[in-house]
C-alpha cells in the first residue's frame, strides 16, 4: 500500500541513512523540508523532498497536509509500563512533605508495587499494561523500552518480561525489553545484598536468557540501592546472556556509577540529575548516551538533568519519559519535549532530537528509526494546522497531534 502525503508545511527530521545520533552543538541542527511531500509504501519510508519535485502517480491513500508539519515518532528510551495498579497514596504523602527516601523506608516506592505485581495475574497486568501502551501511541510514541524490576522474585520478574513479550507481539510497535530484577532488595534481601545478587545471576539470568525474554539489562546504581560494586557484578552477569547495559545512575548521588557504566560498554546512562565534571570527561570519551527524565524530576521536585553544561560540553542527549507509577505516571513524550525546554533550556530543535534519533540510540533502534530516512519505519507524527513545530513545547498542555502511523498503520 502507497500512501502519500502531499502540501506538508515542514517536514522535519530529514535525515541520510548513517547517522546514528548527533552529540553537542549538532544537537542545535534540525534539517527539515518546508512545503513538502513524503511516501511511504507498507511499512517503509521510500521517498520524500519539496513539492516542486513531487512524483505524479497514483497511491492507495492520498493525504492533503497542509499547513501541517511532519516529524517522525517520539522514541521512548526508558519507561516501566508494565505494572499493576497504581501508587495514588504516596503522590499524596510527597504533597504532606515525606520525601521519596522516606516514602521507600516506609515500605511504599518499588517494594510496593512489587506486592502489588506479584499480587496480581499475569493476564491482569497484561490487560492493564496494553491500556497505556495504547494511550503513549495516540500521543506519538512509535518505540519503546520497557523494563521489569516490579517482580523482584524469578516468578515475577519473569511475568513481566512475558507481558512485555505479549505487547511485542500483538502492537505494531517496536518494543524493547529490558530486565531490572536490581531495581530494589525485597525485604527478606534487606541484610544480605549477595544473596539476592546471588539470585538474580544464578535463577533469574538463565531463565530469561533461556526464554530470551530481554534485551537489555538494568540496575538502580544508587546510595541506598545497588552500589556501584553491585551494580559491575550485575553488568557482567548480564553480559554473558548477551544483555547491554542500561542503568540508572546518579539520579540522587554521583558515587562514580558512570564511569563503572562506560567501563562495561553501557548502551546508555539514566536520571543523571547530578552530575560531576569527572562524569563529563568519562560521557566525552565513550558511545554511551547520556538519557535525561524531566518529568520524572517535575513530578517529584528533584533537580534536572543539567541539559545545558552536557550538550555545551560536546555529549549526547536523548529524551524519555521514565514512565513508571510513583515518580512518573505519564508516558506523554510531548511533555518531555516541552518540560525538556522549558525546565532544562533545550532549544526545541535540541528536545526533537534528544526525542527521536538520539532516543532511538539509546534503544539500539537508530538504523530503522528516530528521523525521516529512506528505508527506515514509516513511523509519523502528523500535526493539526500549527504556525510551527515550536509550538509543540510552547504550548505544553495542547495536543497538536491529528494523526499518528506506527509502521505505516494510522492508530485510532
Amino acid at each position: 500500500m502507497k500512501t502519500m502525503l502531499i502540501n506538508i508545511k515542514e517536514l522535519i527530521q530529514v535525515r541520510e541513512t548513517g547517522i546514528l545520533k548527533v552529540s553537542g552543538a549538532e544537537m542545535a541542527v534540525l534539517p527539515t523540508i518546508k512545503n513538502a511531500y513524503l511516501l511511504f509504501e507498507n511499512d517503509i519510508i521510500s521517498d520524500f523532498g519539496s513539492m516542486e519535485n513531487c512524483p505524479n502517480q497514483t497511491f492507495d491513500e492520498l493525504i492533503d497536509a497542509t499547513g501541517r508539519v511532519v516529524l517522525p515518532t517520539w522514541c521512548d528510551s526508558h519507561t516501566h509500563l508494565v505494572y499493576a495498579g497504581n501508587r495514588v497514596q504516596e503522590f499524596v504523602d510527597r504533597i504532606n512533605g515525606l520525601s521519596y527516601e522516606e516514602i521507600a523506608y516506609r515500605g511504599g516506592g518499588i517494594l510496593n508495587s512489587a506486592q502489588k505485581l506479584n499480587e496480581t495475574s499475569e493476564e491482569e497486568i497484561y490487560e492493564q499494561s496494553k491500556v497505556r501502551l495504547e494511550e503513549v501511541m495516540k500521543l506519538g510514541t512509535g518505540a519503546i523500552e520497557i523494563k521489569s524490576g516490579y517482580g523482584l522474585t524469578v516468578e515475577g520478574e519473569i511475568k513481566m518480561l512475558r507481558v512485555i513479550r505479549r505487547l511485542a507481539e500483538n502492537y505494531p510497535i517496536e518494543i524493547k525489553a529490558t530486565f531490572l530484577g536490581s531495581h530494589a532488595f525485597p525485604k527478606e534481601y534487606k541484610e544480605n545484598h549477595a544473596g539476592y545478587i546471588d539470585l538474580i545471576i544464578n535463577e533469574m539470568l538463565p531463565k530469561i536468557a533461556a526464554e530470551k525474554l530481554a534485551d537489555y539489562i538494568d540496575a538502580f546504581l544508587e546510595t541506598g540501592y545497588f552500589s556501584v560494586e553491585e551494580t559491575e557484578r550485575i553488568m557482567i552477569a548480564g553480559k554473558k546472556h548477551g544483555l547491554i547495559p542500561k542503568i540508572h545512575v546518579n539520579q540522587f548521588t554521583a558515587i562514580g556509577g558512570i564511569e563503572v557504566c562506560v567501563k562495561h560498554n553501557a548502551l546508555t546512562v539514566d536520571h543523571l540529575e547530578v552530575v560531576t565534571d569527572e562524569d563529563i570527561i568519562v560521557l566525552k570519551n565513550a558511545e554511551t548516551m547520556a538519557v535525561a527524565l524531566p518529568s520524572c524530576s517535575y513530578f517529584i521536585s528533584i533537580p534536572y538533568t543539567p541539559a545545558r553544561k552536557m550538550i555545551d560540553a560536546g555529549l549526547p542527549l536523548a529524551l524519555a519519559t521514565d514512565y513508571n507509577p510513583g515518580t512518573t505516571p505519564s508516558g506523554n513524550m510531548n511533555f518531555v519535549v516541552a518540560t525538556a525546554c522549558i525546565k532544562m533550556k533545550m532549544t526545541p530543535e535540541e528536545a526533537v532530537n534528544a526525542a527521536t534519533i538520539n532516543g532511538a540510540y539509546a534503544m539500539g533502534v537508530s538504523n530503522t528509526h528516530g528521523s525521516i530516512t529512506k528505508g527506515k519505519k514509516a513511523n509519523i507524527i502528523l500535526t493539526k494546522p500549527i504556525h510551527s513545530f515550536y509550538q509543540l513545547p510552547y504550548e505544553f498542555g495542547s495536543n497538536h497531534i491529528e494523526k499518528v502511523f506506527i509502521e505505516g498503520k494510522l492508530i485510532s
